[in-house]
């Protein structure tokens, strides 16, 4: 849910549809510059008493001081009245979600490698600052913890909006927004006809992605019932705007049906003169007609669709590539381990057409009932004659054989397949972290949620 850092309003109006579906044909690349990105997000929290970190907090650790000490490893903070509320870098940027988690956004890398070598360097600054004010983060899914009451709300415009907003579309919407820590991969495609069976197989295998990763059996100091609580938090939301998009699999699928889909979602917000305008609930196509009520005879600029397309959340997100969204935060392994699981099954043809015949024949129902399954069942999900736990087999060895065909090594030789040695682990157990952490929570930890600021901190 990262904002972008322009102010808004600025270059020429939008004529025409056409204009809409140019902003995702300007994402098609070709196969030798596709990149990576990786963003995760992760929940601070006080050493001393495990309280949430406000965004200010007088001498005590706080999301601002987190902020402020990162500058002196070269971020460069961005300023919303008055609050640094995000840092940029060399391609990558830090961000806040509502309720503070700590967002990286990677920058675009070429390799799972560099990728990890990121996400050491950023765990490593975040740490050194974290030690000197008194702060942890929290590896999960989802809020162990806290209330919605004891979560503090970070000062971005965007997010009152928001908040005013989301119990009118769902119940579970505030959840979303403090409670709950993903992480994502950001990919790249040729062509349309390559966004497009990208987008299918990813969107099939969404559910798959949250079994493996399940990271969020805890809420409000006990279980929730659920393996990953933050999946199942999606599937009330705002249904508008989330889900499964079974028109992604209708034959002709592309850009321009995801645009005509994107334009009946009701929007969010305008942004002018950095200030954000409340448009909850309006229609931006009475803004391409320079009717909407909250901006009166102006017409968007391509810097509104951006903003508008950053408040749309399925399961695989297109923008000028593609966002994987079904996965829980979770230690650092995960955090290498979900680039490397999606790259292996869509950065290699063969593997991507391998994966594409296991799912081409799912039906709308059938991937629905997966997403439902692999929130409270993980790998343990009934699908036909079998379990998700078959399809993580035999989906992880065409990830692996994509990863091989790269042939990306480190300087010990090895390529990026490694990475998923600890998915494999998983699949050939059946058993998530989540179902590891239940058993410790009712056995060595003798039903107290304390231990988990310990076990769980990065």
């Amino acid at each position: 849910m990262s904002g972008t850092y322009n102010p808004g309003g600025e270059g020429a109006p939008i004529e025409s549809l056409d204009q809409l579906t140019a902003y995702f044909t300007a994402g098609c690349k070709p196969v030798g510059d596709f990149r990576i990105g990786t963003e995760h997000e992760k929940f601070g929290f006080a050493l001393g008493d495990h309280t949430p970190l406000p965004y200010d907090n007088g001498s005590g650790p706080s999301v601002r001081k987190m902020l402020e000490g990162l500058v002196a490893f070269g971020w460069q903070p961005v300023v919303e009245d008055g609050h640094v509320v995000a840092l940029k870098r060399n391609g990558a940027s830090i961000t806040l979600e509502p309720g503070g988690q700590f967002e990286l956004s990677g920058a675009p890398l070429e390799t799972i490698h560099q990728t990890c070598a990121e996400v050491n360097g950023h765990l490593r600054e975040v740490r050194e600052v974290a030690d000197r004010i008194g702060a942890g983060f929290l590896g999960l899914g989802f809020s162990p913890k806290w209330s919605l009451d004891e979560t503090p709300m970070m000062p971005k415009a965007r997010y009152q909006l928001m908040k005013a907003y989301m119990p009118k579309v769902g119940s579970l919407g505030h959840q979303m927004m403090f409670r709950s820590c993903t992480v994502q991969t950001n990919l790249d495609f040729a062509s349309e006809t390559d966004m497009a069976k990208k987008f299918r197989v990813s969107l099939a295998l969404q559910p798959l992605a949250t079994a493996l990763f399940a990271n969020s059996p805890f809420k409000d100091g006990g279980l929730n019932g659920y393996l990953s609580y933050r999946a199942h938090v999606w599937t009330d939301t705002d249904n508008h705007r989330t889900g499964m998009l079974p028109f992604v699999f209708d034959e002709g699928f592309g850009f321009e049906r995801y645009r005509d889909w994107a334009l009946d979602v009701p929007m969010y917000f305008v942004k002018r003169g950095g200030k954000y305008l409340d448009a909850t609930g309006q229609s931006f196509r009475d803004f391409l007609d320079g009717k909407l009520p909250a901006l009166p005879g102006e017409k968007p600029v391509v810097s509104d669709w951006e903003d508008h397309l950053s408040t749309l959340f399925p399961e695989v997100r297109l923008k000028t590539f593609l966002e994987m969204r079904g996965a829980d935060s979770g230690p650092w392994n995960t955090l290498c381990a979900l680039p490397a699981f999606w790259v292996g099954l869509l950065y290699d043809g063969t593997a991507l057409d391998a994966a594409w015949d296991l799912v081409r024949d799912w039906t709308a129902q059938e991937r629905e009932g997966l997403r439902l399954g692999a929130a409270q069942f993980g790998l343990k999900t009934p699908f036909r004659d079998r379990a998700l736990q078959d399809i993580a087999t035999e989906v992880l060895a065409i990830a692996r054989s994509g990863l091989n065909a790269r042939k990306y090594l480190n300087g010990h030789g090895e390529n990026e397949a490694l990475f998923l040695d600890d998915l494999d682990e998983i699949a050939a157990s059946g058993r998530t972290r989540a179902e590891g952490l239940i058993e410790r929570f009712n056995g060595e930890w003798r039903g107290s949620i304390e231990p988990v600021f310990t076990e769980c901190a990065y």
